[in-house]
This record gives structure tokens, sequence and C-alpha cells, in this order.
């Protein structure tokens, strides 16, 4: 720590005249003064305000908002549920890893039985022998554009 020389500050009384900036002494706010620093420049500076007289005003309470105290409430409740679900998800993990595991398993069986079962099929409707199926074909006419439509429908 250096040591620092003290100055004096001298106040000198406000005179009726002009100051070199051309304030008058109405002008200068209260709480600064014209004061002479140690190199002899005069200047502006604030000084200490004069202690406040009598009790201060006591600061009016306000009431806390509905709001805010059931948002106070519920924090510590969502906090817990979070915490619970997280615990729960660690001991749930091996079981829920083993379930997808299965579910996939699941679905290649799905997809490798729609795709085996109608060639199985296919392969034993052929070996039996049976006649062809019987094919359908259907003929219908109309005359003019809000005619009656009329159609024949042949078995083979």
């Amino acid at each position: 720590m250096h040591s620092q020389t003290p100055y004096e500050i001298t106040t000198i009384p406000l005179q009726p005249t002009v100051w070199h900036d051309g304030m008058l002494p109405h002008e200068i706010p209260p709480g600064v003064q014209l004061v002479t620093l140690p190199g002899g420049i005069r200047t502006l500076a604030y000084t200490q305000p004069p202690a406040a007289s009598g009790p201060q005003p006591m600061p009016v309470t306000q009431p806390i908002p509905t709001w805010a105290k059931t948002t106070a409430l519920l924090t510590p409740t969502i906090g817990g549920g979070v915490a619970a679900a997280g615990i729960g998800l660690s001991y749930a993990a091996p079981g829920l890893i083993a379930m997808s595991q299965v579910l996939w398993a699941a679905v290649a069986l799905i997809a490798a039985g729609a795709i085996a079962l109608p060639l199985l099929l296919g392969i034993g409707r052929s070996r039996t022998g049976r006649a062809a199926p019987t094919q359908i074909t259907q003929n219908i006419t109309a005359t003019g554009l809000f005619g009656r439509a009329s159609g024949t429908i042949n078995h083979r």
C-alpha cells in the first residue's frame, strides 16, 4: 500500500459576483460548492449532504401475490417428481432395452411372415393340380350422357 499526501480543500464563500464560467451563485445546485484545490484552481465540487433530521418513514410492506405462493409451493413437488422419474428410468433401463429388442424381433418376424406366407401358399396351390380359376368379365354400355346403362356378365 502506498502512502498518499493528504490535501486540504478549502471552500470560499460565494459572492454575488459572476463565476468564471458565467454561472451566478443562485444557479449552482444544492450540495455543490465552489472550492479551491491545492494547486490554486477554483472549481465546483459536490459536498456532503446535510444529515436528514427526523426518523425515516417505514417502508410499506406489500402482500405476496397468490400466484407466487402457488408457484413456490409447487416447485419442490415438480422437482421431486422429475427426480423420481429419473430414478425410475434408471432402474427400468435394462428392462426397456430388453423390451425394445423383443419388439424389433417381433417386427422382423411379422415382416418375414408377410413375405413367406404368400410364397408358401403359391407353392401349395400349384402342386395340387387344380383347374385354372374362373374368369369373370363384365361389359357395360350406355347411350347418351344421362342414358340408362345396361351390361352383361360372362363366367368362363
